[in-house]
């Protein structure tokens, strides 16, 4: 008898040849963008398919750890086989295609067994270093951050300033800094496990006051160290792993969200440096920042593409609140104001308007070499911040089990807890299943990229991850009935804030079609 992993392995094997069929079908293509319903979701397909890689070896680690595998790769399968059902002569598959898996998705999508993962916790089996990370960020969360999560949450409120010089002192604002300019970061795989362990256990406190705040220096330190001249390192890296340089990030304008070719944003030479122009939205926590990083066009050629890109460090004063207005001694201005949204506050996410703001020649990230290149500098930064953002959403999944568990074990209904009950434990347990996995295949993202690979999978993780996290925290808001549409509940706040993983560090549309789909048919050609 074959066992459940051997089972799995072999599930999972026959889903990547479904996916390896689309693929090869598509690729024979001259033009794909007539098919982008199948490419969204061979995108989506192919991600879960590759986190069941990660998925299968943790699950050759213990029982526990084979059942909640198990029943991650048997959602997989069955999910993909859905999206198969009636097109697959797009997917260039036979029908039944996936009968050889009906017996392990008998044995694993049973209710029961589902039901039976819910109290299920097998250990994470880091080393000693790393849990001491996650437990100093997850006190630090519970200590710090939790208390005042709602309150940010519910009056739109600036993240207090004790949290940010907290993380300081513990180094967060380092993490990805090379040692040599004052950080933490030595150049190996222990760097990326430890931002993603730091940034999920401050997201279970808070998305928008906690896991989020290390994202914005991760992306301008990464940009610097692919592309940054040695005297910018020597200047920008060390304030930026000390705190006193807080950081946001400029890139997505009003008329073009993730098509950065089409950025219209100028930065036009001038005496000693550039004049930029324009107007800027959704950036992140641009008030409390003194430097934005600002991707404007330098070519004023429309037709260069990203190609007519470059890449600005452009200083402002740091500035509470929900507007801010500068001006230059030259007559240069600069204003935002923050844009309402449902969740994801604390950081305030702003439009902001550029009039002639000079900027010193100094601050064009690779000086005359990076000329032109600040599409291809940004996206050094974003592959990482996809991998953060991930990680940000396993720990607002992590939260909202947690909530989910506690309340079903408290609430009762038709005098029994509604935990005994057996569509609430199945949900929690397929809660467990995808927490895990998703956590795992952050580890693994984590390990090919301080290899210097990973980019297609760290786009993979963040796809599947953050769609993951809306299921997870709308049902554990169900679970709450009633009390969970009450803001008095965490759970109501962890539901919106998830909406916006989808959204940021790159569009799941355009991250399917643009990004993953795009590069797994390239790999066929």
């Amino acid at each position: 008898m074959p066992t459940p992993m051997t089972e799995a392995a072999n599930a999972a094997e026959l889903a990547a040849t479904v996916i390896t069929s689309c693929i090869e079908k598509l690729a024979g293509r001259a033009d794909t963008d007539d098919q982008q319903v199948l490419m969204y979701d061979l995108a989506h397909a192919a991600s879960a398919v590759e986190m069941c890689r990660s998925v299968i070896d943790d699950g050759n680690r213990g029982d526990d750890e084979a059942a909640l595998a198990c029943a991650f790769v048997a959602d997989v399968v069955a999910d993909l086989g859905a999206k198969i059902a009636g097109r697959e002569h797009l997917w260039g598959v036979e029908p039944g295609v996936l009968d050889p898996t009906h017996s392990f998705l008998v044995s694993y999508r049973d209710p029961d067994f589902l039901a039976s993962l819910a109290d299920m916790s097998p250990p994470s089996h880091l080393d000693d270093d790393f849990e001491m990370v996650a437990d100093t960020f997850r006190r630090f969360g519970e200590d710090k951050i939790a208390p005042v999560a709602e309150h940010i949450h519910r009056n739109d409120a600036d993240i207090p300033e004790e949290i940010i010089s907290g993380l300081a002192e513990l180094g967060c604002f380092g993490l990805s800094v090379p040692e040599e300019y004052g950080g933490f970061a030595s150049g190996g795989e222990s760097d990326y496990y430890g931002m993603v362990i730091a940034t999920e256990e401050l997201s279970r406190a808070s998305l928008g006051a906690g896991g989020s705040l290390i994202t914005r220096p991760e992306i301008l330190t990464r940009a610097l160290e692919r592309g940054g001249t040695e005297q910018q390192k020597q200047e920008w890296l060390p304030r930026i792993a000390t705190a006193e340089v807080m950081c946001a990030v400029a890139v997505t304008e009003p008329d073009f969200g993730s098509d950065v070719a089409s950025l219209k944003v100028t930065a036009t030479p001038t005496e000693d440096g550039w004049l930029i122009n324009g107007v800027k939205t959704w950036c992140t926590f641009a008030g409390r920042a003194n430097a934005l990083m600002l991707l404007a066009r330098t070519n004023a050629d429309r037709g260069a593409g990203h190609r007519g890109l470059s890449l600005f460090i452009v200083e402002k004063e740091s500035t509470p609140g929900h507007t801010f207005e500068h001006s230059q001694d030259g007559g240069g201005r600069m204003e935002g104001r923050a844009i309402p949204t449902i969740g994801y506050r604390g950081m305030h996410s702003f439009e902001v308007a550029f009039e002639d703001w000079f900027v010193p020649e100094d601050n064009l990230i690779g000086g005359a070499e990076g000329l032109g290149k600040g599409f291809y500098l940004q996206m050094a930064g974003f592959e990482n911040g996809r991998l953060q953002t991930a990680a940000r959403a396993v720990g607002v999944m992590q939260a909202a089990f947690e909530a989910a568990t506690s309340y079903a074990d408290e609430r009762l209904v038709f005098a029994r807890p509604i935990s005994d009950y057996q569509l609430t434990k199945a949900k929690l347990g397929r809660m467990a299943s995808i927490i895990r996995s998703a956590r795992q295949y952050t580890y693994a993202v984590a390990t090919m990229m301080a290899k210097g690979g990973g980019a297609l999978e760290a786009s993979m993780v963040k796809a599947y991850v953050c769609k993951a996290a809306e299921w997870v925290t709308r049902e554990a808001m169900q679970i709450h009935g009633g009390f969970g549409y009450a803001e008095e509940y965490d759970v109501s706040r962890l539901f919106v804030d998830a909406r916006v993983l989808s959204i940021f560090e790159g569009a799941d549309e355009t991250l399917c079609l643009k990004v993953i789909a795009r590069r797994l048919l390239a790999t066929a050609k």
